[in-house]
C-alpha cells in the first residue's frame, strides 16, 4: 500500500504544569491529547468528533504544527514535520491550510477581500503583480460560489455563510493537498451549513484535498465523512469507517453520543443513553479508561487498566475492555 498523506504517532500535547512564579507546590498541566495514533490516505475525509474539551481543535493544529507537540510524531508525505526547520515548515504550509471556525474572527475587518483571499498568493510568491492577483481571487472566488465583484469590498458587509467561504478561498488559494476544517459550520445557521457541507466536498471532487473535519454535530459528519475518530479527554476512544461507527458502535461513549443525535426520522426510535456526571477535568484524568466515571457499563477492570486501541472490525478500532470483536464488515 502507497503511504499515507498524514500520519500521526502517539500524538501528544500537554499545557502548562509547574508552580509559576509562587511557592506553591507543582501544578498539574492539561493533557489535551495523549497518544493519538491515525493516519489520512489522499483524497479521504476523517471527522473528528467529541465534547467541547477533549482535544480536537488541538489535535488539529498540531497537525499542522501551529503549535508544537510534546510529544509524538507527524508524517505529511513521509516526513517528520516536528524535524523541519522554520523555513521549511514554512513551504509545507502550502500544502497544509486550515479553515477556521469563527468566520467573523477569522477574516480582518479592515482588508479587502482581495488582499484577505491573495494573502497565501503573495506570502508564497504565486502572484506577479496586482493584474495576476486580481484574476486569481477572481477565480477563487468564483470557485466558491461567490461574485468576483466583491473583492474590493469588506468582511462586514457579509453573512457569516459569505465570509467562511472567503476563508474557504483563501485556504484553497495555493493548492493545498491537506485541508483541517476546524468546525467550519458550527457558527452558522443551520439553513447555510448544508451548502456550506456541500462546497467542501464538490471542492474535494474536484481537487482531491484530503480533510481533517473537526465537529461536534453528527447530522454533519454523517454527511461528509469517509471514516470517524471519536475522542474523550484527549484520547482517541473510537475509529473506523463511518457506516461502521454509525451502525454498530463498539464504544460506550459513541454509542452515547449517537444516541443523543437528533433522529429525522419520526418512525424511528432511539434509545437515549444518559451519562451521569461531568467531564473529568482534564488536569486530573481518571485512572484506567477515562470514561469509566460515566460508563453505564463500567467495571473494576476500567478503573485499574487503561484498554489499549484494538481492532474490532475490519478498520473499526476501541478502546474498551468489552468492545467485543465483529469479524464481518457492516
Amino acid at each position: 500500500m502507497s503511504e499515507p498523506l498524514l500520519r500521526a504517532e502517539n500524538l501528544g500535547k500537554t499545557f502548562g504544569g509547574g508552580g509559576g512564579f509562587s511557592m506553591r507546590a507543582k501544578q498539574p498541566g492539561v493533557r489535551a491529547v495523549d497518544g493519538v495514533s491515525f493516519s489520512i490516505e489522499r483524497g479521504e475525509t476523517l471527522a473528528v468528533v467529541g465534547e467541547s474539551g477533549c482535544g480536537k481543535s488541538t489535535m488539529g493544529r498540531l497537525l499542522l504544527r501551529l503549535i508544537d507537540a510534546t510529544d509524538g510524531n507527524v508524517f505529511f508525505e513521509g516526513t517528520d514535520i516536528n524535524a523541519l526547520s522554520q523555513s521549511e515548515m514554512r513551504q509545507m504550509r502550502r500544502k497544509a491550510q486550515m479553515v477556521f471556525q469563527d468566520p467573523y474572527g477569522s477574516l480582518s475587518p479592515r482588508r479587502s477581500i482581495v488582499d484577505i483571499v491573495a494573502e497565501p498568493l503573495e506570502a508564497f510568491g504565486m502572484v506577479r503583480n496586482q493584474r495576476d492577483k486580481r484574476e486569481r481571487v477572481a477565480e477563487l472566488l468564483t470557485q466558491v460560489g461567490l461574485p468576483a465583484s466583491i473583492m474590493d469590498r469588506n468582511p462586514r458587509q457579509f453573512s457569516g455563510g459569505q465570509r467562511q467561504r472567503i476563508g474557504i478561498a483563501r485556504a484553497i488559494s495555493v493548492d493545498p493537498s491537506f485541508i483541517v476544517a476546524d468546525e467550519p459550520v458550527s457558527a452558522l445557521d443551520v439553513s447555510v451549513q448544508a451548502q456550506v457541507v456541500n462546497l467542501l466536498q464538490d471542492l474535494q471532487d474536484k481537487k482531491n484535498f484530503s480533510y481533517l473535519f473537526i465537529a461536534h454535530d453528527l447530522a454533519v459528519v454523517r454527511h461528509i465523512a469517509d471514516r470517524v475518530m471519536v475522542m474523550y479527554l484527549g484520547r482517541v476512544v473510537e475509529i473506523g469507517p463511518k457506516r461502521q461507527i454509525y451502525t454498530v458502535p463498539q464504544h460506550p461513549y459513541t454509542q452515547a453520543l449517537l444516541s443523543a443525535a437528533p433522529e429525522p426520522d419520526p418512525d424511528v426510535r432511539v434509545k437515549r443513553i444518559i451519562l451521569e456526571g461531568d467531564v473529568p477535568s482534564a488536569t486530573r484524568v481518571p485512572t484506567g479508561c477515562a470514561f469509566h466515571t460515566r460508563c453505564p457499563l463500567v467495571q473494576p477492570i476500567c478503573k485499574a487498566q487503561r484498554p489499549e486501541l484494538r481492532e474490532v472490525a475490519p478498520g473499526q478500532s476501541a478502546a474498551c475492555h468489552f468492545a467485543v470483536p465483529n469479524p464481518i464488515a457492516v
